[in-house]
This record gives structure tokens, sequence and C-alpha cells, in this order.
């Protein structure tokens, strides 16, 4: 329901930007938990997607991305203008945005620097407000509306939105993101601490993280329950310290060491076993690797910038070597983990 609803609105979005400057969306991937197949609480999962965004015509997106961070790092997309004056050669109904006058560029839409931009980067708050205004009309045009309710909820990062029919209800978040080459980083609108600056877009491995699961669901046998292990181990984890990002992280290191003949029903305890044990020794040695950056195991099929798998692999437990306090804690949190 939630992929068909994306799908029938980015088209819907993509016909009426025909003779706009608005960023062009493009189909909409599914992230997250609820799509990698793991989710923790049935009743309350939030279905997460990514909506791609390209540049419209006579402009064009350029990452300037904070290279001083290693892990989610900062990034602004500069926005600039092309000259499009061959394309008028040519009998295109577009004005040159760089070459023709004010007094005639005003026949035309403004450029997206008069509309979503702040100076000339491209500014996350203005960019979901257009989104939820758009998206009012657009949905009156889906035939999702006869039978479906939507109620927008407030957001100033993404877009978030419930449907309710009868006793069906989804909550479905949606993030916008801007492609890093042709690759499967994104940097996204995704919400984070307050006070960051509008213009700024964080740099999110969630698309090749969600295409991981579906490789590894590809591979393994019919009867895989490594989505029902980490389900399971990140239901127990609520109320722990440790994040369900932490655990899933463990869980890919697993996917791509243990055979996956061996996840089955009957390896069931083994492998929650291994995961347990996993943490343990990175809670020792206060070192736990991400799983996409510098890892020379990720598969190939998923395309990744080439300085990546070249790259050293950020610590998530960074903070636990650090903080000695925050180490004990997490320690303690374990023993908590292993008693339920």
């Amino acid at each position: 329901i939630i992929t068909d609803l994306m799908d029938k609105l980015t088209h819907i979005f993509g016909q009426g930007l025909s003779n706009s400057f608005y960023p062009v969306p493009q189909q909409a991937i599914g992230v997250g938990s609820a799509f990698e197949g793991w989710s923790p609480h049935a009743q309350d999962v939030v279905y997460h997607v990514l909506v791609p965004l390209s540049p419209p015509p006579g402009h064009a997106f350029h990452l300037e991305l904070d290279t001083a961070k290693v892990l989610q790092r900062n990034c602004c997309v500069h926005v600039e203008l092309l000259c499009t004056c061959t394309r008028e050669q040519l009998g295109e109904d577009m004005l040159c945005f760089l070459h023709h006058s004010e007094e005639e560029l005003w026949k035309q839409d403004p450029s997206l620097l008069h509309t979503l931009c702040t100076g000339t980067y491209l500014d996350v708050e203005k960019t979901v407000q257009w989104f939820y205004r758009s998206m009012r009309e657009a949905w009156l045009l889906l035939p999702h509306s006869c039978h479906w309710n939507l109620m927008l909820q407030p957001s100033s990062r993404s877009c978030k939105f419930q449907l309710s029919k009868d006793q069906e209800n989804f909550m479905v978040e949606v993030i916008f993101g801007v492609r890093q080459g042709d690759s499967d980083i994104f940097v996204g609108s995704q919400p984070t601490e307050a006070g960051i600056p509008s213009t700024t877009w964080l740099e999110t491995y969630a698309v090749a993280e969600a295409k991981f699961f579906r490789h590894i669901s590809r591979q393994a046998p019919h009867d895989s329950w490594h989505c029902k292990c980490l389900q399971l181990l990140s239901r127990i984890l609520m109320g722990v310290g440790f994040s369900s990002y932490a655990l899933k992280t463990v869980v890919m290191h697993l996917l791509s060491t243990v055979p996956l003949t061996q996840w089955c029903r009957k390896d069931f305890r083994r492998r929650m076993m291994d995961t347990l044990k996993y943490l343990r020794c990175s809670l020792d040695t206060k070192q736990l690797n991400h799983f996409v950056i510098g890892n020379d195991r990720f598969p190939l099929e998923i395309n990744l910038p080439s300085d990546f798998r070249r790259a050293e692999a950020p610590n998530l437990f960074q903070h636990l070597a650090s903080n000695p306090d925050a180490h004990i804690k997490a320690m303690q949190e374990y023993v908590h983990l292993l008693d339920q």
C-alpha cells in the first residue's frame, strides 16, 4: 500500500512539475526496519521512505560535504544555474536564467534559487513545506483518497502522515535525499538534534543498508530466521541503553561471516548467542565498526562512493572509549539484557 501510494504520488508530482523549476521527486525507496523485515513492534511501526530529488532543468546540485567528520557527515546542497540557451534554440519553451533579463524571465516560473533555497543552498525546511503543500493537492487526485483518510503530522525536516481506513492505520515518514554521484549513498533531510541549520543535510546509509537486507533475502534459504533474530533482540532491547542501530550493525556483520544456510529455525538459538557474544566482545574492546564504511565484505552489487570501501571504518562505540562512566553503564545494561 505504501509503495503503491508513493509511486502514484511521485508520478503526479512529475506531471505537475513539468513546467516549473522545483526539485523533481524520483521513485521512493523503502528504508528502515519495516522495509528490511524486522520491525520490533508491528503495532507502532513507522514506514520510512526516502524520496530522491533531482535538479530541475537549468539547475545542477553540487554536494559540499564536511570532510572533518567521518560518520554521517554534514552536507550543503549548492544549487547552480546552468545555461539553457541551446534548449531554447531547439525550440523548447524555456528561457535561460543566466542570459535573459529579469524583464524577460518574469514570463516563466522563478528558478529554484528563488523558491526553496536560502542563499544558493537547498533549504531542508522550505523543501519539506513545499512537499506538504503539494501533497494536499496531489492527494485529491489519487484513487486512495476515496478509501483512505490522510492526516498530515507537523514536522520540519520530514513529511509525516497517517493513513487510516476502518481498523487499519499506517504511519509514514518521508525524508528527501540527494544522491552522491551514482551511488546508493544519499544526503538526507532526516530529523536531527535541534539547532542544526536548515541548509544542512546529513549523509545517510539507509538505502545501502536496505539493499543489503534485500541482497541477503535473495541469497538465504526461504526459511531463514535472520530477521526474526534481529526482531526478537530489538524487542528485548527496548528500555535498555543499546540502540537498535548498534544491534542491527552486529547482525549485519554476522550475516557477512556466518554462512546463510546456518540461519534457519534449528540454528536460531546459536545465532542469538552469536549476536550477544559479538555485542559483548564489542563492549569489551569498545569497538563496533560501521558496516557500510570501510567494509571490504560489502556486496559489490550495491554502489558505494569510490572512497567508502578503502576508508577506515568509524567506531560506533567511540563514545564508550572516551567516557569510562558510559562504558560501565553499557556493561551493566548488557548484563540486564542477558537477564531479559
